[in-house]
């Protein structure tokens, strides 16, 4: 270094050290940084001075409580569990490592990722960097906890924050189908890998529990109907207690332009459903369609090509490279070839979506368009109003499969099922679809292009209803809903006339719609209060017990013939039973599931059928005068008497269980309200894997929000956190706590901290 103009070493040495003092003061002032206030069951409330600041808060709090869980659903997004664990192992949902591979490696290319990531907003863009920025931060301070400490745990890049997003978007369309997009090979061809009838089984059964496993109840009450005047939400998600749909709890504040609380999914940097100042929303499973099946009329000559209008078209042959661990450790790499139409990829379902040589399937998922959905949950945190979040999921259509319930401080209330549906009117449906598929899942004709989805210019992407055609109520008595069609929102207002892609009316509601509705009008003469709300989840009425039960007990009482010694002890607990599903329930409820379970599969089982007149009060009753139904439920009976006498047990507290902690609610099904999900343990308890999940109930006064709630499984999924137990015991002895909003509220929590924390 040469040194003039007679400036002494010292002196440039010392202004050295200035410029560089002064670099790092500014490098300081602009590092991202957030503090973490924790209060009682460690909620964190992040406040940071800008988005990427936030993110850096939520990211490194996340990892504080569930760094194994989300490790784990990065690996299971990017397409490597067969990497690191090997084909034949499965993830969470049950599914065989290999086909989740070969889904989420053509889900999540790079192209598309990049794309999602481009149409992100400048602001999204800094939260979801600073949040991959905060879990790295932590991951490096503390490294990976006991249980995770592998190779497959590393740092995050922002792009995995992004195929997180897509796994979401999907999981109401295409995600039901990895099994049969990895599997699907032309006729007489090897598959790159083929999914075995257990595969499909699982698929199955996974399919007919997505609403089980996402199901949802939702109350916003109206300034008619409420206590004081004000909006009142009860929001009352069924979501798996395990995973990557598993709600995480949070509080977020940019002072001046961002203050909202409520829960969030797994590395989505925003809250999905929560309050703020002056907003309350929630969301429930809906019943709309979001992708449809094309079936493909195949090329005599060649099944690899489709005839469209009269030509013939080859599909287009996208490979697909997965990484597969071998049993001495090493990699080898397994290619599948993913076959698409202009409608979206093949898929082979055995038995049901058959590739021979005259048509194949193809599926066209909606929300694979939708880039939007952070965005929306970003602009409903900052609603100002109730007419301000509805304005926003009008004009940005991000919601994905989900109907939207909200409240607000000037007693209003909403109900909207703006969700991404294709656009297929009832004319083209009845033109393009063939009426033997039936609504359950619907098939379009893939021969001719006029029934692809109709665009409309006003809808925020192509081939989707404009929002000014979909479902919405807003009223000042009441709205509810409890995953079924958009019909019964409010019965004096039935939402009817849409297509059936949209939603459905004149249709049996289920039992949970039911006991809502029921409940709500025993509350019509008074006001509702906060307890009425929590009644609703906590007091855990069996809603078909009073629909069903006097017929139950006249069967035990004059059709048991010689089956009366053996069935006697079944029929004294029925009738001993309070018909509820709390921990100190007899073993009356654990029968009436069995029998239930049985009698839903028989035909004509009910004694008054369903009236579309009358959709609140039918169906009802048990046919027992009906032979069919008088010989199922004898058989029934002496099943569950077998099965009941194997158990040991007389408290539903013993049976349901999280862990150790007993667990009150049971099958949705039966109507009861605070619906659980289990599997069997092989300790002959029942493990509660979905269900009552974050839940919260929130008023307004002067001051802004009041709410109160519970985290059903606790903040943290790791064993060793303080954190991962505490709510799961609250919630088992139905303690609902105040949640602290306000920063005197926060400040006061006797369990208060702070951690700051910087990039």
């Amino acid at each position: 270094m040469i040194i003039s103009n007679g400036l002494s070493r010292v002196g440039v040495a010392g202004l050295l050290l200035g410029l560089s003092l002064a670099a790092s003061a500014r490098e300081q002032m602009t590092q991202a940084s957030a503090d973490i206030r924790r209060t009682s069951y460690g909620v964190p409330h992040i406040r940071a001075v800008d988005e990427r600041g936030l993110g850096v808060g939520m990211g490194y709090a996340y990892a504080q409580d569930n760094l194994c869980l989300l490790a784990n659903e990065v690996i299971t997004v990017n397409g490597q569990r067969a990497r690191f664990f090997g084909p034949d192992q499965a993830t969470l949902e049950e599914r065989n490592n290999l086909a989740s591979d070969v889904f989420f490696n053509w889900l999540n290319t790079p192209e598309a990722v990049a794309a999602f990531w481009k149409a992100q907003t400048p602001a999204m863009q800094q939260r979801i960097e600073g949040y991959v920025a905060g879990y790295n931060r932590y991951l490096k301070e503390q490294g990976a906890p006991a249980q995770c400490q592998a190779a497959w745990v590393r740092p995050l890049v922002k792009e995995d924050l992004v195929k997180l997003t897509r796994r979401l978007l999907v999981e109401g369309g295409v995600g039901q189908f990895a099994e049969a997009l990895a599997g699907a090979a032309p006729p007489q061809a090897t598959a790159g890998m083929q999914s075995s009838a257990k595969a499909f089984a699982l698929a199955a059964a996974n399919q007919q529990r997505f609403t089980l496993d996402r199901g949802s109840n939702a109350v916003a009450v109206g300034r008619d109907r409420s206590f004081n005047g004000r909006g009142m939400l009860l929001a009352n998600p069924h979501f798996p207690w395990v995973g990557g749909m598993r709600f995480y709890q949070m509080h977020l504040t940019i002072p001046g332009q961002l203050d909202v609380m409520g829960a969030a999914l797994p590395g989505l940097p925003v809250v999905n459903i929560g309050f703020n100042q002056h907003v309350a929303w929630t969301h429930t499973v809906d019943t709309s369609k979001h992708f449809t099946l094309y079936r493909l009329t195949l090329d005599p000559k060649d099944a690899t090509r489709y005839l469209l209008d009269g030509k013939s078209i080859p599909l287009d042959k996208t490979a697909v490279t997965v990484q597969v661990k071998q049993a001495d450790g090493s990699l080898k790499a397994v290619t599948h070839t993913v076959y698409s139409s202009q409608f979206g990829p093949v898929v082979q379902w055995p038995g049901k979506l058959d590739w021979d040589r005259r048509y194949a399937f193809s599926l066209r998922d909606a929300n694979l368009g939708n880039d939007r959905v952070l965005q929306q949950w970003y602009a409903m945190n900052r609603a100002g109003s109730l007419k301000e979040l509805q304005t926003s999921v009008h004009t940005l259509q991000g919601i994905p499969w989900v109907n939207t319930l909200a409240a607000d401080d000037q007693g209003q209330s909403l109900y909207m099922n703006l969700s991404v549906v294709p656009n297929v009117s009832a004319a083209k449906l009845a033109t393009c679809s063939d009426p033997r598929a039936g609504l359950q899942m619907i098939v379009l004709d893939g021969a001719h292009s006029a029934c692809a989805w109709d665009i409309d210019p006003r809808a925020a992407q192509p081939g989707i209803f404009p929002a000014d055609q979909l479902p919405q109520l807003q009223r000042t008595d009441y709205v509810q809903h409890s995953n079924d069609s958009a019909w019964m929102a409010n019965p004096k207002a039935p939402l009817s006339g849409f297509s059936p892609v949209i939603s459905q009316d004149n249709i049996g509601l289920g039992p949970r719609a039911r006991f809502a509705l029921q409940r709500l009008q025993t509350l019509e003469k008074q006001p509702i209060s906060v307890t009425d709300l929590q009644n609703m989840v906590m007091d855990n009425e069996v809603y078909l017990a009073g629909q069903v039960m006097p017929d139950l007990l006249t069967f035990c009482a004059k059709h048991l013939g010689a089956d009366a010694a053996a069935l006697q002890p079944l029929c004294t607990s029925l009738k001993n039973w309070d018909q509820r599903a709390n921990l100190d329930s007899g073993v009356g409820l654990v029968h009436f599931i069995n029998l239930m379970q049985h009698l839903q599969q028989i035909p004509d089982a009910w004694r008054v059928a369903f009236d579309p007149a009358h959709p609140q009060t039918t169906p009802s009753g048990l046919a027992i005068d009906r032979a069919p139904v008088a010989k199922a439920l004898r058989e029934a009976m002496l099943a569950s008497s077998a099965e009941v006498g194997k158990l040991g047990q007389t408290r539903w507290g013993d049976i349901q269980v999280s862990g150790q902690t007993p667990i009150h609610g049971g099958p949705q099904e039966l109507g009861i309200y605070n619906a659980m999900q289990t599997v069997p343990r092989a300790d002959g308890k029942r493990e509660v894997v979905s269900g009552t999940s974050y839940l919260q109930i929130v008023t307004f006064d002067d001051k802004g929000p009041n709410a109160v709630g519970v985290l059903a499984f606790s903040e943290s999924s790791n064993p060793a956190s303080a954190y991962s137990k505490d709510q799961t015991q609250a919630f088992s002895e139905k303690k609902l706590r105040p949640l602290p909003f306000t920063e005197a509220q926060i400040k006061a929590d006797p369990h208060y901290q702070i951690h700051t924390v910087k990039e």
